[in-house]
């Protein structure tokens, strides 16, 4: 990044841009979270399941988001380590109304950590449980424990309960995740 660019950081002249990564399971919620920050003009009423996937983008208040929502059916999650590399934060969405699945979540969690471009590189990541309106849902506390969150000491994390269909807590945790982007991207500017 040249002088130029800092100076244009610095200003906020220049917005800050990044690519998020939006998995989980099928039918956890990934298109209806990405459906709520839509303009309103473009929102759709009925969210369809992904195959393969699907890419949005939308504002918040520090960057520039370009999120790539994986599909979560079995035969297409191997997709995802393909969007690794250019990813600058994930967002894993959980039902926390479906206990069992919660096992095979932490399954796919827990392969995608380990994957070596994951592993080495302090993307943060935000959780979402979501469904939290739906009479079986567990808490974001339950759902952390079932993940096994507390061991996930190498990155940066957020859990927060939501509702993807009302947008109870998704701009809680999408501040969150853009504000640890945003302050990644001004350490790398301030590095150059």
């Amino acid at each position: 990044m040249g002088l130029f660019d800092k100076l244009a950081f610095s200003l906020g002249l220049k917005k800050r841009e990044a690519n998020i990564l939006v998995v989980g399971l099928d039918n956890a919620g990934k298109s209806t979270v990405l459906n709520h920050f839509k303009p309103e003009d473009q929102r759709t009423s009925d969210v369809v399941p992904t195959v393969g996937y699907n890419v949005e983008k939308f504002k918040t208040k520090s960057v520039g988001l370009t999120a790539f929502d994986m599909s979560g059916q079995a035969r297409y999650r191997n997709l995802w380590e393909a969007y690794y590399q250019d990813c600058q934060g994930i967002i894993f969405v959980v039902d926390s109304s479906e206990r069992l699945r919660l096992v095979v979540a932490k399954e796919e969690l827990d392969i995608m950590l380990e994957h070596p471009l994951i592993k080495p590189r302090r993307l943060p990541i935000l959780f979402l449980a979501n469904k939290m309106d739906l009479r079986d849902a567990i808490s974001s506390v339950k759902v952390s424990a079932a993940l096994g969150l507390d061991r996930l000491t190498d990155k940066p994390w957020h859990i927060t309960a939501c509702n993807a269909v009302t947008g109870d807590g998704l701009h809680e945790g999408i501040d969150w995740l853009s504000q640890m982007i945003k302050d990644a991207v001004d350490k790398n500017a301030q590095k150059l």
